[in-house]
C-alpha cells in the first residue's frame, strides 16, 4: 500500500510539474504576444501623432496603457509560476528518493502482481467461455423471435391487403354517387348560366340604351360644364377682388371670406328649400286630385236615389278645392320669409316634414275613403263603407286636411308649435339611442377611407323627428356625415346615419356627432385612434430556483405586441 501510495504521489507530482511547465510556457507566450502588441501600438501612436488624429491617438494610448498593465500582471504571474515549479520539483525529487529506499520490496511486489495477473487471465478465460455459451443461447432466442415477427408481419400484410380492397370498393361507390351529384350540379349550373346570360343580355340592352341617352345629352353636359367653369372662374375673381378690398381696408381676410362662404352656403340651402317646397306643393296637389278622383269614382257607384245629395257635396268639394289653390298661391308668395325664419330658428331640417307631410290623423282620414286598407294589420277594425253615414263620406274630409295643413303652415311661419306637437319635451332621458353607443375608428392609416354606420332608435313613446346638426369643429376636415332625414319616426323605429372618416394626420381625435330631436339635442361620441405598439411581458419575475454550482439553467420569457403598429425592441 505504501509503495502504491508513493508511486501515485510521484505520478501526481510529475503531472503537476508538467502542468506548471505548460502554464509557464503559455505565460511566456502571452508575454511575447503582449510585447509585440506594445511595439505595434507604439508604431501606431507615432503614426497617429504625425497624422494629427486626436481621437485615434487617445484610443491607442488607452490600449497601450491596458497592454502595459496586462504585461506587468503576466510577468508577476510568471514569477509565481517559477516559484511554484521549483517547489513542486523539490517535492517530486524527495518522493523519488523515498521510492529508491523501497526498491527491493517493489520488485517483490511486481512479481506478486504478475502472478495475480495470471490468475486473473485464467478467470477471464473461464468467464469468456461462459459468455460464449450465453451468446449462443441468445442467438437461438433471437432466431425464434425473428420467426415470430415474420409470421406477425405476414398476418399484418394480409389484413392490410383486405383493407385496401374494401377501401377500393368503397371508393368506387363514392365515385359513382359523386358523378351523379356532379351531373345534377352541372345541370343546375347550366340553368343558372342560361338565366345569367339572359340577365346579362337585359343589362347590356339597358347599358346600350343608357349609352344612347348619354350621347344625346353630351352637348347639354358640355354646355353645363362650360357654364360651371365660367361660374367657378367668376367666383375666384370675386374672391380675389374681395380679398384685395379687405386687405385695403385692413380687415381680417380669413374671417370675411369664411363669412362670405357661409352666406353663399345659406343661399344654396334656401334655394334648395324653395325647390323642395315647390315639390311638396306639387305632391299636395296630386294627392288632392287623386282623392277627388277616388271620391268621384265611389260616388258613381252609388245608387241613383242619392244623386241629388251628391250634387250638393260636389259643390262643396269644388269650393274647398278653390280654397286650397288660393292657399297654395298665397304660401308660394312667401318662401323667402319662411326660409329666413327657419335659418334663425332651430327647425331648419324639420320644415319639410312638420309642415308639408301629412300627420297620422290625416293618413287615417284619407284611408277611410278606401274600400280596403293599403297596409292590412294596422287597423283593429275594418272600414265598412255601407255603415258610414253619408255626412262623413263627402268632401269635408278634404277640407279638414287642408285646414290642418294651414294650421301647420301658420305654426311654422310664426315659430310657435302647439303643445301636442312637442309633447315629449317634458320626458326625462334620451329619446334616441344609438348603436353603437360610440363610433370608434381604430388603427387607421393616413390616406385611407373608413366608413361606419350608426343606427338611431326612437326610444320615446311618441312619433319623433331627428335632424343632423353637425360634428365637432375640429373634426370637420376629417369626418363627413351621410344622413337623409327620414321625417317622422315612430316609437321603436330607427334610421341609419353613415359616417366617413378620411384621416389626414396620424393623431388621436375625439369629438361627437350632434343631432337635434323634437325633445332636445343629443350626440353620439366619436373617437379616432391611430396605430400604436403595446408591448407586454408574460412574467414579472424570472425565478431560476435552486441549482448546483456549474449547472446551466435557462428560462424563456415572451414579449407580446398586442397593438397594430410594429416596433423594434432592445
Amino acid at each position: 500500500r505504501n509503495l502504491k501510495q508513493l508511486k501515485a504521489e510521484a505520478k501526481e507530482k510529475e503531472r503537476v510539474v508538467q502542468k506548471i511547465r505548460d502554464e509557464l510556457t503559455t505565460c511566456q507566450l502571452r508575454i511575447k504576444t503582449l510585447e509585440k502588441q506594445l511595439e505595434y501600438a507604439d508604431l501606431e501612436i507615432e503614426k497617429e501623432k504625425e497624422a494629427g488624429n486626436v481621437a485615434a491617438l487617445f484610443r491607442l494610448q488607452a490600449t497601450h496603457r491596458r497592454l502595459c498593465t496586462e504585461l506587468e500582471d503576466e510577468k508577476d504571474f510568471e514569477v509565481k509560476i517559477v516559484l511554484t515549479l521549483k517547489e513542486n520539483m523539490l517535492e517530486m525529487w524527495q518522493t523519488e528518493i523515498e521510492q529508491g529506499k523501497y526498491e527491493i520490496l517493489h520488485k517483490q511486489l511486481t512479481k506478486d502482481e504478475e502472478e495475480l495477473e495470471m490468475r486473473y487471465q485464467e478467470q477471464a478465460e473461464v468467464r469468456i467461455w461462459k459468455e460464449k455459451i450465453a451468446a449462443l443461447q441468445a442467438e437461438e432466442n433471437q432466431l425464434s423471435r425473428k420467426q415470430k415477427e415474420e409470421e406477425a408481419q405476414k398476418e399484418y400484410e394480409e389484413r392490410h391487403k383486405k383493407m385496401l380492397e374494401d377501401a377500393k370498393k368503397n371508393h368506387e361507390k363514392a365515385v359513382y354517387f359523386l358523378r351523379k351529384s356532379m351531373a345534377r350540379i352541372h345541370e343546375k349550373n347550366a340553368k343558372e348560366e342560361v338565366k345569367t346570360q339572359e340577365h346579362m343580355g337585359r343589362r347590356i340592352q339597358a347599358v346600350l340604351s343608357l349609352k344612347k341617352s348619354i350621347t344625346a345629352n353630351r352637348e347639354k353636359l358640355q354646355a353645363l360644364q362650360a357654364w360651371n367653369k365660367a361660374m367657378a372662374s367668376e367666383a375666384k375673381q370675386q374672391e380675389t377682388k374681395m380679398r384685395e378690398a379687405i386687405l385695403a381696408e385692413g380687415g381680417n381676410v380669413a374671417k370675411e371670406i369664411c363669412l362670405h362662404k357661409r352666406m353663399l352656403q345659406r343661399e344654396k340651402e334656401q334655394q334648395a328649400f324653395r325647390e323642395q317646397q315647390k315639390s311638396r306643393k306639387i305632391e299636395i296637389v296630386s294627392k288632392i286630385l287623386q282623392e277627388a278622383a277616388s271620391i268621384h269614382k265611389w260616388k258613381n257607384g252609388q245608387c241613383c236615389t242619392k244623386a241629388s245629395k251628391r250634387g250638393g257635396k260636389s259643390k262643396d268639394s269644388l269650393l274647398w278645392r278653390k280654397k286650397t289653390w288660393q292657399h297654395i298661391e298665397q304660401t308660394g308668395k312667401q318662401p323667402a320669409g319662411a326660409v329666413s325664419q327657419v335659418s334663425k330658428g332651430e327647425f331648419s331640417e324639420k320644415i319639410p316634414h312638420d309642415v308639408l307631410c301629412e300627420s297620422d290623423e290625416d293618413e287615417k282620414e284619407r284611408n277611410k275613403t278606401l274600400v280596403e286598407p293599403e297596409f292590412p294589420g294596422l287597423w283593429s277594425q275594418e272600414c265598412d263603407l255601407h255603415k258610414i253615414p253619408k255626412e262623413e263620406m263627402d268632401t269635408k274630409q278634404l277640407s279638414t286636411r287642408v285646414m290642418k295643413k294651414e294650421e301647420k303652415m301658420e305654426e311654422f311661419q310664426t315659430g310657435i308649435f302647439h303643445e301636442g306637437t312637442v309633447s315629449c319635451h317634458g320626458r326625462k332621458g334620451r329619446t334616441f339611442h344609438s348603436k353603437p353607443s360610440c363610433v370608434h375608428f381604430k388603427d387607421f392609416d393616413v390616406g385611407k377611407i373608413y366608413k361606419k354606420k350608426i343606427v338611431l332608435i326612437n326610444a320615446s313613446y311618441t312619433v319623433n323627428y331627428c335632424r343632423l346638426v353637425g360634428v365637432s369643429q375640429w373634426l370637420k376636415d376629417f369626418i363627413s356625415i351621410q344622413f337623409d332625414s327620414p321625417g317622422k319616426i315612430s316609437a321603436g323605429m330607427s334610421c341609419e346615419v353613415g359616417v366617413t372618416f378620411k384621416p389626414a394626420v396620424n393623431e388621436n381625435l375625439e369629438g361627437e356627432v350632434m343631432f337635434m330631436a323634437q325633445t332636445g339635442s343629443f350626440s353620439v361620441p366619436l373617437k379616432c385612434t391611430a396605430k400604436t405598439c403595446i408591448l407586454a411581458l408574460d412574467k414579472v419575475l424570472i425565478d431560476f430556483g435552486t441549482h448546483v454550482v456549474g449547472e446551466t439553467i435557462s428560462r424563456t420569457i415572451n414579449l407580446t405586441n398586442s397593438g397594430a403598429l410594429g416596433t423594434r425592441f432592445q
